[in-house]
């Protein structure tokens, strides 16, 4: 299965976590929320990490992987903390389309951190998606 798949798959899956959420902060302090979806995935993870014996490998991580995945780690929880606080004061239809501009600043950091090329497809793309989510922001 190609990365079609798995991206579809997490777009499911995305969608689910912001229904599902909306409904979870309903009532709580939005930080313990995050706190508590965290803990979750944690165990989750793990759970498949050590099911597929995948955590022997965690010897041959180099420096550089280690450094580039803890701050991603620390974005994702910043993330995830500010999405949950969004969506307990805000519409979880308004609330996700903002969330999805991350495609247009990855698509942004890609081109200007990675070399990877800004396509005029990318660029319409991009821009749809920006207009779309400032759209469904605001209806």
């Amino acid at each position: 299965m190609g990365w079609v798949f798995w991206a579809v798959l997490s777009a499911v899956f995305a969608a689910a976590t912001a229904l599902l959420a909306k409904v979870g902060v309903s009532g709580i302090d939005s930080n313990l929320a995050t706190a508590i979806r965290t803990t979750v995935i944690l165990i989750f993870t793990w759970a498949i990490a050590i099911g597929f014996e995948k955590h022997h490998a965690m010897a041959q991580i180099g420096r550089r992987s280690w450094l580039f995945l803890v701050l991603s780690g620390i974005c994702t929880g910043l993330s995830w903390l500010c999405y949950f606080r969004a969506l307990q004061i805000g519409p979880a239809s308004s609330v996700a389309p903002v969330d999805k501009l991350s495609v247009v600043l990855v698509i942004l950091g890609a081109w200007l951190f990675l070399g990877e090329h800004l396509t005029p497809l990318k660029i319409g793309g991009a821009s749809l998606i920006t207009i779309g989510a400032v759209i469904l922001a605001f209806a």
